[in-house]
């Protein structure tokens, strides 16, 4: 009777415990799932913040903004040709840092696209500037572009939040060597994401080189390097470049041509026309010095002195 009354109870411990460790099972198991995927967001987050991460890393666009922003066609009153000119504005870092020109604040930059947004500007993007200057495509009369230089992360951190806020299209023109390297440059993660989202990603050469001190043969390697690098991130053509510190010779027109861009942009000059030649491109030029006085005046007034470093081509 003993005996039996053990087996009966071996029986029901058997029974208990092959009931028991599938629930431990499951509970071991969600706290695992939940625990490695609480390490995958602080990664990801980490990751935005710092922008030194590995291509392998990168997130795909969300389908929703894929393919959102193309190029629109304007038509009614208030529109103007190709024989009329349009402010390309200059930009480089967004940053609340001071002692450097280039940094705008943060307050500043919002101040001066809440006055575009008030006053009713378009914002294009090049795609548009392109076919208005090639084409004689109309654009409003009250239309800007928005660029900015070498790639720094504020453009991520602080520019692109604003612009997003007032659904502007803006171009950056990126140094492909630093991407994914330094913490104050973009990622590659961060160029796919502001991409899918109205902000072009177009070239700035491979390593911001003088090219007015590099021969053809030079010239041509860092722009198709440049060009390449972005493309096989971006999944798309990238027909655009910005020239290192506004400067070329005279190959590198043709260097950009043979390396398949179909506009470049300089950093003198007034306003862009027509007139400037489709591979030297005037831009305007913004200091975090100008208050929206000066803005305002670089804005709409086309023959303003301007006192950014001057292209002079090397012969």
């Amino acid at each position: 009777m003993q005996k039996y009354k053990i087996l009966k109870s071996s029986l029901y411990l058997t029974i208990l415990i092959f009931l028991i460790l599938p629930l431990i099972y499951l509970v071991i198991n969600q706290y695992l799932y939940i625990n490695n995927s609480t390490n995958n967001q602080q990664f990801i987050h980490k990751n935005n913040d710092n922008p030194i991460s590995n291509s392998n890393n990168i997130m795909p666009p969300r389908a929703d903004t894929k393919n959102t922003y193309l190029k629109r066609s304007f038509s009614g009153p208030n529109l103007k040709h190709n024989n009329e000119g349009i402010p390309v504005i200059m930009y480089h870092s967004i940053s609340n840092k001071k002692g450097n020109e280039i940094q705008l604040s943060k307050d500043l930059f919002e101040a001066q696209m809440k006055f575009l947004k008030d006053k009713n500007y378009t914002t294009l993007s090049l795609d548009e500037l392109y076919d208005f200057i090639t084409s004689n495509k109309p654009i409003p009369q009250k239309s800007v572009v928005l660029t900015f230089d070498d790639g720094y992360v504020d453009n991520y951190l602080n520019a692109y939040p604003i612009l997003k806020k007032y659904n502007f299209r803006a171009t950056i023109f990126v140094i492909t060597d630093n991407v994914d390297k330094y913490s104050h440059t973009i990622n590659s993660y961060q160029i796919k994401e502001m991409s899918s989202n109205g902000i072009d990603i177009m070239s700035h050469t491979e390593k911001h080189e003088d090219l007015s001190t590099l021969n053809y043969d030079n010239q041509l390697y860092t722009m198709k390097t440049s060009k390449k690098f972005l493309e096989k991130i971006l999944d798309k053509k990238v027909n655009y470049i910005a020239y290192p510190y506004g400067r070329w010779n005279k190959t590198t027109i043709k260097a950009a041509e043979n390396s398949g861009y179909t506009m470049a942009f300089s950093t003198s000059g007034t306003w862009t026309d027509k007139s400037d030649g489709i591979y030297k491109l005037d831009r305007v030029y913004i200091s975090s010095n100008f208050d929206l006085t000066e803005f305002e005046r670089r804005l709409t007034n086309r023959n303003y002195n301007n006192i950014h470093s001057k292209n002079i081509p090397s012969q």
